[in-house]
């Protein structure tokens, strides 16, 4: 039991920035929302799809603040909107967080104000809920047993319902997000009495969500039936630590051991760790999002259990050899079609070279929620080198086309250059359905390919060739195709959708979205 606050059974404290912040904070804050994307800082691989965030979890070091620290900097590229760590010394449960970059919210002068041995962090894109402070997570709730924090990656198909249900008995939200509901759910007095109670209530979340959570002694990590999203566990002498990829781990020092399981809840204390399974997870069909291999991870990352790098490679290498082009060089568009080209070229034995050069110091084009600042900045983040490209037929190999405004400008470059041809080759499918999972583009009018042939959309880029990935190529890069989701390529959704899981489906309009 917490010692500040009584016990009320079924109702639950929110802890966080919108009680914290002053008029001085608060304007700040506004300031920072409010600013173009252009102005965002950092040395960040180009991003153009929303991903939903990246996660972290120590438990057992005194050094947990920074570690967490640094382990969100290797995943800033999840997310950019805001970020959050909280720390835990046994006693009291400490926080920083706010909108922004993770450098901007938090500094090494803040690790002697976060003292503990345990620790969650959160860099956040909005896939549920705005951005605003009281959605910054991890969310630190209070309710009968006590503080309980919680750091969601995913998006539960279910939220909306969830959360109708909980507040028909009471219960009061501080957020729009459908992280929150977790915690709802565990205050319902059928619930308190359970010697495990989170089994039960993630049995009712459907959908994508790798969690961790951190109470004032523990720490616990969860991952959806699926296995949508990755959430991995490792070592650091006597310590545990979880995160959304293993490049977080490599930054720390940490050692890679598993993935925690779909179905798997994991939980670390002071008597060690125990593994259970969630109520019902048995039988539900392994899903993972082909997505985190295309585009959204870290190359030097192990998703699901392969190097991120060495599967874009064998897409380049497959999409050489169904998609060939007669061509003088193979350039990639930074960064994320780096490991594709490299694939393409060595299947095709044209030579590959730099073509574009990224500027380090503007912030990522497409991290950001909001429509206009992307297209007026897509000029400044890259410049096509001219010596390379100039009167070349040239391939150029991405991961994926969305919406198609950002790849015709930059393809648009390499015209002004002089380049004689340019062959477009795409390392994904055309992405034709929405995703409800945790990626930023839940509806057919957000993409080209659903609304458009092959060649409308080449003509629309202005290119004189255009190959896709097949689904067929995609699957056959990884080395379990039947454990994917590739739902936004094929339509086939693992996890029924069946209510409204726009992004602001869970915001109350009388209140505003800001």
């Amino acid at each position: 039991m917490h010692p500040e606050g009584p016990e009320r059974p079924g109702r639950v404290q929110h802890h966080g920035p919108a009680c914290r912040f002053g008029v001085k904070e608060q304007r700040e804050l506004s300031v920072r929302q409010n600013r173009e994307v252009t102005n965002l800082r950092g040395e960040l691989s180009e991003v153009r799809i929303g991903e939903s965030c990246g996660i972290f979890a120590v438990y057992g070091s005194p050094d947990a603040a920074r570690l967490t620290y640094l382990a969100l900097f290797a995943l800033q590229h999840r997310g950019q909107e805001s970020a959050g760590i909280v720390v835990s010394d046994g006693e009291k449960i400490r926080s920083r967080k706010g909108l922004g970059l993770l450098g901007e919210v938090v500094t090494p002068a803040d690790f002697g104000s976060l003292p503990g041995h345990l620790a969650a962090g959160h860099v956040r894109y909005s896939t549920t809920g705005s951005n605003k402070p009281q959605n910054i997570q991890p969310l630190v709730l209070e309710y009968s047993r006590g503080l309980f924090a919680v750091a969601h990656n995913g998006n539960l198909v279910n939220a909306k319902e969830l959360r109708q249900k909980c507040e028909a008995r009471g219960s009061i939200f501080q957020t729009s997000t459908d992280s929150e509901i977790v915690v709802h759910l565990l205050a319902r007095p059928e619930n308190l009495g359970l010697e495990c109670p989170l089994a039960r209530c993630l049995a009712e979340l459907r959908g994508a969500y790798s969690f961790v959570f951190m109470t004032r002694d523990s720490v616990i990590a969860a991952r959806d039936p699926h296995g949508f999203r990755p959430l991995a566990m490792g070592r650091l002498g006597d310590a545990v630590v979880f995160a959304s990829e293993t490049c977080a781990f490599d930054l720390i020092g940490a050692t890679y051991e598993r993935d925690v399981e779909p179905g798997e809840i994991v939980r670390v204390t002071a008597s060690g760790m125990e593994s259970q399974r969630i109520d019902n997870a048995d039988g539900a069909r392994v899903s993972h999002c082909i997505f985190e291999h295309v585009y959204f991870a870290r190359p030097d990352s192990v998703v699901f259990g392969e190097t991120v790098h060495d599967v874009r490679v064998r897409l380049g290498r497959r999409l050489a050899t169904d998609s060939p082009a007669e061509a003088d060089v193979v350039i990639p568009v930074p960064d994320s079609g780096r490991s594709g080209a490299l694939g393409y070229a060595r299947q095709s034995s044209i030579p590959l070279e730099r073509g574009f050069i990224r500027n380090h110091y503007v912030g990522r084009t497409f991290i950001m929620p909001a429509e206009d600042p992307r297209g007026e900045s897509v000029e400044i983040k890259l410049n096509a080198v001219r010596n390379v490209v100039s009167e070349k037929r040239i391939v150029v190999v991405d991961d994926s086309i969305i919406r198609g405004t950002t790849s015709r400008r930059r393809f648009q470059l390499l015209r002004d250059a002089g380049a004689r041809e340019i062959h477009v080759r795409i390392g994904a499918p055309p992405c034709r359905f929405p995703c409800f999972y945790g990626i930023d583009f839940p509806s057919k009018g957000e993409l080209i390919a659903a609304s458009r042939s092959v060649e409308d959309i080449r003509a629309f880029l202005g290119v004189d060739s255009l190959g896709y990935q097949t689904v067929e190529g995609l699957v056959s890069a990884v080395a379990h195709p039947d454990d994917y989701c590739a739902a936004c390529f094929t339509g086939d959704y693992p996890e029924p959708v069946t209510e409204n899981v726009g992004k602001l489906a869970l915001e109350n309009p009388a209140l505003g979205s800001d």
